[in-house]
């Protein structure tokens, strides 16, 4: 049990990593399915797998009438990933990040022939209390992938909301929270935030 119980309409950090640091995406597929994951699992209503909904064309874009939380920022690193989320119902980042990290856990071990956990447990979790704070997540989380000495290689395993951010195009980041807090194309404040913020996860 949660030391501090999630507030609804609060924003957090949340993030988490592999266990034993272990990367959680190997290729470009793995990154698509995560992202497709956030998309379709933001709701109340129960999903017991992407795969059924493809079956009955039910996946793709589409508006959520229920979402659990409105996403602010993102970024999927090799081994790890980081959330700004704001709760928009009581218990809704924790179903949230239920069904995400446990449809994407089956999916992945399924691929790779693998059992057990591949999250370091649930997931961390910062109350963003006051702006000065949030300011500084905002700028960690769209360039967290910069703080990182990530190997050339695995370039393609990283995927951030900085570009919908410099793009003012939003499709992963909540349409009512991505343009009232868009920057322009490289943007110093989100850059400086990102690389002189030290909070490593």
């Amino acid at each position: 049990m949660r030391k501090q119980s999630i507030i609804t309409n609060e924003y957090y950090h949340i993030y988490n990593r592999g266990v034993d640091k272990r990367d959680i995406f190997s290729d470009k597929q793995d990154i698509k399915r995560f992202i497709e994951s956030i998309l379709e699992f933001n709701q109340i209503k129960v999903i017991i797998s992407l795969a059924n909904l493809r079956k009955t064309n039910q996946i793709g874009p589409k508006a959520l009438s229920e979402p659990l939380v409105s996403v602010v920022a993102y970024c999927l690193n090799p081994n790890h990933f980081h959330f700004v989320l704001k709760q928009l119902e009581d218990g809704g980042i924790a179903k949230f990040m239920q069904k995400l990290q446990g449809g994407y856990t089956s999916y992945f071990n399924i691929k790779n022939s693998r059992s057990g956990s591949l999250f370091q447990g649930t997931f961390k979790s910062q109350l963003m209390g006051n702006e000065n704070y949030f300011n500084k997540i905002i700028g960690y989380v769209n360039k967290n992938y910069q703080i990182h000495s990530i190997p050339k290689e695995k370039g393609d395993l990283i995927f951030a909301s900085d570009y919908e951010y410099e793009n003012n195009n939003f499709k992963i980041v909540s349409k009512a929270e991505g343009p009232n807090r868009a920057i322009k194309e490289n943007s110093l404040f989100f850059r400086i935030c990102s690389l002189m913020f030290e909070y490593v996860c």
